[in-house]
């Protein structure tokens, strides 16, 4: 297995021309693919097996919170040396994104609406839970891109195990809108899910790859704010969802396994 990642990193490598940026453009295509993979399930199937959904959401949650710590903290800890520097890059992503969470109008599948009471009556609901969608997806985007500005290998591990769990996350974000909006805009949701992350990759390899000195406290607030996303957002989702508890433990540790198998791999 660690065999087949080295040459996926060799290849990747190849490709880039050892370019951060060229790299973060394929790793985010990547992660955008296969979000739009799952996503596809809303043109197949009417309606998707809630338990089914429920174990994929809280894998997803399980790769994020070993990447905020082995893709993105750690290895800033290790570039800068200063604590306080990431430190405050930690905060300024939780703040960021709890920023996020209060004032743009979006919806949750479980616990319903979030932001200023405009934004309901504005808003259709498809687009509300679009918005939360692009606000969960922001950091996972901005991980592989502030990773493959730290190191190629480590952008591509974390870009493969991103690219694993948006696949079920793909599926999770289309069928409630499919059930409810049509096939179509199920379809487009879950594509306009993975492009968000492709942009935000690519605009994070190229903030800082240019302003490299600024990298640790990059890596530092999508640290962050996927730790925000993870905690604040989609555990609480999870377990307020009725699922039985291990079915979501289950996959939180599968998803914490999987994440540190390939960052321990590479």
């Amino acid at each position: 297995m660690s065999d087949s990642l080295s040459l996926l990193v060799k290849l990747v490598e190849s490709l880039s021309g050892g370019s951060a940026l060229v790299a973060s453009v394929l790793a985010g295509a990547f992660v955008a693919a296969t979000t739009a993979l799952g996503s596809l399930s809303a043109l197949a199937v009417r309606s998707g097996n809630p338990r089914w959904l429920t174990v994929s959401m809280s894998f997803a949650a399980g790769v994020m919170l070993v990447a905020s710590f082995t893709s993105l903290i750690l290895p800033a800890l290790d570039l800068s040396g200063s604590f306080p520097v990431v430190a405050l890059g930690i905060i300024a992503g939780v703040v960021a994104i709890r920023l996020m969470d209060r004032f743009v109008p979006h919806e949750h599948l479980v616990r319903g609406y979030e932001g200023p009471e405009a934004g309901r009556r504005l808003l259709r609901k498809a687009w509300l839970v679009a918005l939360a969608v692009i606000i969960h997806n922001f950091p996972e985007g901005l991980a592989v891109g502030t990773t493959c500005a730290y190191s190629i290998p480590l952008g591509v591990a974390t870009a493969l195990a991103i690219g694993i769990q948006d696949i079920p996350e793909g599926v999770a974000v289309a069928l409630p809108i499919a059930s409810t909006r049509g096939r179509v805009a199920g379809f487009l949701l879950g594509l306009l899910s993975g492009l968000s992350e492709l942009m935000m990759a690519v605009a994070g390899a190229a903030l800082f790859t240019v302003f490299s000195t600024l990298l640790p406290l990059g890596m530092g607030f999508a640290g962050g704010a996927m730790i925000y996303v993870v905690l604040k957002e989609v555990v609480p989702e999870l377990y307020a969802s009725g699922e039985q508890e291990l079915r979501i433990t289950g996959g939180l540790l599968a998803g914490f396994l999987v994440m540190l198998f390939l960052d321990s791999s590479l």
